[in-house]
């Protein structure tokens, strides 16, 4: 089976469960192949959740989840060390983020202290727990949920937090017949119980390593580099994009081509994610209410303006 048939298979088996919203399913899918981590921003109950538990089916994955409040420790991520009186040692007991799939609901109620130990998760791929380091598993993904700036108990999430989620999506409602089939299916029980395995963490391993082998030509490279220095250079912003941002553009637009069934970057890939991407790692010069729109607006306006190439 071509690599790219797998990958679609993935998609397949999540939109059993995930109705009306295939864009959305196809950039988590992209972020996946690309080894990134993903931030699902948006009001309770549009399925959130649902998306993360179908993926962790449809990659065969170890899933756990946190619901966060301001009370969960960071121990209760980590994990934490206890006493054994019969070997007379302290033992490493795994905390939630020992799998493949975490999802963290409602990130933006943790503690920084605790939000901090999911950042090390995130970027180093290991916990601490007493001075001693242990490696998370292999794949490692973290699907994360954001209520609005504004809803009650939410603050919102530093910069270094949001600078590590390769892209951030909305869901939105559903079109009004995507809601019915919703609940006619629902209704029958026929949303996540029809959700079968259609690859498991080897295939993975595969497909990312496919994905790697995916060519981006030096113009693309410059053309991605454009619209960052643009960023950098925009009046309405105190902070453009990283070189992280320039990377992370780079390998979801190889996982594009590849889902598309090239061996190559063409600008179109670099266009289908570039706001998701990006916006949510701007910072405004002057804050308030709206910035994430407002952030959208302007990556999609140096979108707009930074001409693409033509390939040879």
């Amino acid at each position: 089976m071509r690599e790219n048939q797998l990958a679609a298979q993935v998609v397949g088996e999540v939109k059993k469960a995930v109705v009306g919203k295939d864009e959305t399913v196809v950039k988590v899918l992209l972020a996946i192949l690309a080894r990134g981590h993903i931030l699902l921003e948006d009001i309770p109950g549009v399925g959130k959740t649902t998306l993360a538990i179908a993926f962790s089916k449809a990659l065969g994955l170890q899933y756990s989840r946190v619901q966060f409040t301001p009370d969960v420790m960071p121990s209760d991520l980590t994990g934490f060390s206890l006493y054994n009186k019969d070997t007379g040692r302290m033992e490493y007991q795994p905390g939630a983020l020992l799998c493949n799939l975490f999802l963290a609901d409602e990130l933006n109620r943790a503690t920084s202290r605790t939000q901090s130990a999911l950042l090390e998760a995130m970027e180093e791929g290991r916990v601490t727990v007493d001075g001693v380091s242990h490696p998370v598993p292999d794949p490692f993904l973290v699907i994360a949920t954001q209520n609005p700036a504004g809803a009650s108990g939410t603050q919102l999430l530093p910069d270094s937090q949001l600078d590590r989620f390769a892209l951030r999506l909305t869901m939105g409602y559903p079109a009004p017949a995507d809601e019915l089939e919703l609940l006619q299916r629902k209704l029958r029980g026929e949303l996540m119980s029809d959700v079968i395995q259609a690859a498991g963490r080897e295939e993975l391993a595969q497909l990312r390593t496919q994905v790697d082998r995916v060519f981006v030509d030096d113009v693309i490279l410059q053309y991605i580099l454009r619209m960052v220095q643009a960023t950098r250079n925009h009046p309405k912003l105190a902070q453009g994009a990283s070189p992280r941002v320039a990377i992370s553009v780079a390998g979801l637009a190889r996982a594009c081509a590849f889902l598309h069934g090239r061996d190559y970057v063409v600008p179109e890939d670099v266009q289908y994610v570039w706001v998701d991407a990006v916006a949510h790692r701007l910072l405004l010069s002057a804050g308030g209410a709206g910035e994430a729109r407002r952030t959208v607006k302007i990556a999609g306006e140096i979108l707009s303006s930074v001409r693409a190439p033509r390939l040879r």
